[in-house]
């Protein structure tokens, strides 16, 4: 059975949860397009992923 040999402090303790953090999301600019996109993923602007269409993007009607 785990038992602690010595006590462990409250700050010792709470400095385990220090590093747990959020990292910024990496944007990156379209090739085609030139908006700020998620890296990795298909531009939602234009349907391009690695300079080749991909997606067919349908345009919006406006009523």
């Amino acid at each position: 059975m785990a038992v602690p040999k010595c006590k462990v402090s409250k700050s010792r303790r709470d400095s385990r949860a220090a590093n747990w953090k959020i990292d910024k999301v990496g944007l990156v600019e379209c090739p085609n397009c030139h908006e700020l996109i998620r890296s990795h993923r298909v531009c939602p602007k234009c349907g391009y992923y690695d300079k080749e269409k991909v997606v067919e993007i349908k345009a919006k009607k406006d009523n």
